[in-house]
């Protein structure tokens, strides 16, 4: 019979061994858990945490030495580092598409926009402007589309355009002496 087989359970160093985890375990335990708690984990995800903990312990016990702090502490500390890996982890995928879901304005919310006062101003401005603003704010065609279709020499000629309008616009409220409240109804 070798060596191995002759060892038990009710073997002194088994004991000492089961005795040392159980320590460990009333020490460390309940500060994992609050840990894992503040991260918004559950009961089962601070046992999961502490056994990876207590597993990468026993295994690193075998390649140091000698422990500069106590394997309560180093314990503690892995699992802190197992506990923000793992919720950071989880909480980086919330989707913004998800999180806009949970979110309920009020039907109100939004001012509605006096349509007609605001064709007014923009018929003000001209055929071409009024035909130019709305393909790039209504439409929202590309730059190089609307150059096309306006007959503009290329995108940079169809931008300025639009900065021209845009101010001949502004010129026009601002001669007017509007607000943006007088648009909305």
């Amino acid at each position: 019979m070798n060596a191995a087989a002759k060892l038990s359970v009710m073997d002194p160093v088994f004991r000492k061994e089961d005795e040392k985890l159980i320590h460990i375990y009333e020490e460390a335990f309940p500060i994992i858990s609050k840990i894992v708690c503040r991260f918004g984990g559950s009961m089962d995800d601070a046992r999961d945490i502490f056994h990876d903990a207590l597993i990468i312990l026993l295994e690193k016990e075998n390649e140091r030495q000698q422990l500069l702090l106590s394997e309560k502490a180093y314990l503690i500390g892995i699992a802190k580092k197992i506990a923000i890996r793992r919720f950071n982890a989880r909480n980086a995928t919330v989707s913004l598409k998800d999180s806009e879901r949970q979110i309920e304005l009020p039907v109100d919310f939004y001012p509605t926009v006096n349509d007609r006062r605001l064709l007014r101003f923009l018929e003000i401005t001209g055929r071409k402007c009024l035909d130019l603003l709305r393909a790039f704010y209504y439409s929202m065609l590309p730059v190089s589309e609307i150059a096309i279709r306006h007959g503009y020499a290329n995108e940079h000629s169809a931008s300025v355009q639009k900065y021209k309008c845009l101010n001949k616009l502004k010129m026009i409220v601002q001669e007017k002496s509007l607000q943006y409240e007088d648009f909305m109804e």
